[in-house]
């Protein structure tokens, strides 16, 4: 039994092995055949350490990032050679492979970035953050009520890019002597100027529903996921009607725990296929595709499970119902747009056309709803974010300028001493 195992983990390292050849020989050739990177260019960096499962983190920024360069140079700084062979693949900002600190260092001789964004909390930020003399800024990858949001780990950087008011109070409750005013600076959710992709149908007159559940969870707490429990019957009822159309999108990993809930996904989806065979101008849709903001601006109505597609509709200021868990044990915050919410309850879910109508003309419901838009997104006037997140960098550059003018006769740092050091803990 002993070799049996220990010949499977050979079998696996071996394989790992082999995955990892295959992946540094095609990022090879993808550098090959680009042209060299300019030199003395780049002022804004997006700092990236991840492969490519954590790529959604960035796709996120994609577009935000395009408008921002066309006046602030950006470039990704990407670590994993897995995760900047599929940048260089699909990204529209430059990208530069700097796998090593001390390609890191050679980078930064090179360009004078002052300022580098991170989107996530990964622990090789802070080789990154070793280096001084610019802005190390947290934007994130969203914006949710989940314990992620508030991690002291926010006092790492020298500023926060936050969506609004929520972010700022939830913080609030858990950090302590911070210099909110300063260092957390409001700008919406840009991206949400920026949703990707073309939408499948015309705009025939029927009202679109979206229905974005997620997956089953790995515990109780987080039993937030629809899919067997409200799903079909809501799904039953918004294919019965000729005057409605369904744009369902799962999680990718519905299913891959619980067999019912991977049943219920395929009877789902088989539905879907059954009703634009009967329909064909029904032109329902079973969405798996990886670009997310048409369903979002396309929907008149969504309906979606405690996850981060609850904040990423509310920043539309656009109406949502939100599935309740039945699980008793499911955790759900009481302190902010969940206390508030418009619920679809399981009784409710064979009469979802009723409560989508409701939500859709409830002028209290609506009221509700903007007061929180407010909360969590300031203005989400088309621009509005936009022109708050170029503001922020422009500030922090004016900050910059000021910073390098007040030490301007300070000794330079020697950048190699600091990557040889962080050379040698890499190794160790």
């Amino acid at each position: 039994m002993g070799v049996l195992s220990d010949a499977k983990l050979g079998w696996g390292a071996l394989r790992e092995l082999l995955r990892g050849r295959a992946v540094r020989s095609k990022l090879a050739a993808q550098l090959a055949a680009r042209a060299p990177l300019p030199r003395n260019r780049f002022v804004i960096g997006v700092y990236f350490a991840d492969a490519p499962v954590n790529l959604y983190q960035m796709r996120q920024w994609y577009a935000p990032l395009v408008e921002l360069a066309k006046t602030h140079p950006v470039v990704i700084l990407s670590r994993s050679p897995a995760g900047t062979s599929a940048l260089l693949a699909e990204s529209p900002i430059p990208v530069a492979y700097v796998r090593k600190v001390s390609d890191l260092e050679d980078f930064l001789l090179e360009h004078e970035l002052k300022i580098v964004l991170y989107v996530n909390q990964n622990a090789r930020n802070f080789q990154m953050m070793r280096y001084g003399r610019r802005w190390h800024v947290f934007v994130n990858h969203g914006e949710s009520d989940k314990m992620y949001m508030t991690t002291n780990q926010f006092k790492a950087y020298d500023y926060s890019f936050v969506a609004g008011d929520a972010a700022v109070a939830r913080l609030q409750r858990v950090l302590w002597d911070f210099d909110f005013d300063k260092r957390a600076i409001p700008i919406g959710r840009p991206q949400a100027d920026h949703y990707r992709g073309v939408t499948p149908f015309p705009a025939d007159g029927r009202t679109i529903v979206l229905y974005a559940p997620t997956w089953e969870g790995d515990r109780s707490a987080a039993a937030y996921g629809s899919i067997a429990t409200h799903g079909e019957a809501l799904v039953r009822a918004v294919l019965s009607s000729p005057t409605h159309r369904l744009i369902y999108r799962p999680h990718p990993r519905s299913g891959v725990l619980d067999p019912a809930y991977a049943a219920a996904n395929r009877s789902i989806v088989a539905a879907i296929h059954a009703a634009n065979a009967a329909d064909p101008e029904a032109q329902h849709v079973y969405d798996t595709g990886a670009e997310l903001g048409w369903q979002l601006a396309a929907a008149d109505v969504a309906v979606v499970d405690i996850s981060a597609m609850v904040y990423d509709r509310l920043a539309t200021g656009k109406p949502l119902l939100i599935t309740r868990p039945v699980s008793p044990d499911a955790a759900i915050d009481t302190g902010g747009y969940l206390s508030d919410c418009e619920w679809l309850t399981v009784d409710e879910a064979p009469h979802a056309l009723a409560r989508i109508e409701q939500v859709s003309h409830d002028s209290a419901a609506n009221v509700r709803l903007g007061r929180w838009v407010t909360h969590y997104f300031g203005d989400t006037t088309p621009g509005a974010a936009t022109r708050r997140f170029h503001k922020a960098i422009d500030h922090l550059l004016a900050e910059w300028d000021r910073n390098a003018a007040l030490h301007a006769r300070d000794e330079p740092v020697d950048l190699r001493e600091i990557s040889a050091e962080a050379d040698a803990e890499e190794k160790s």
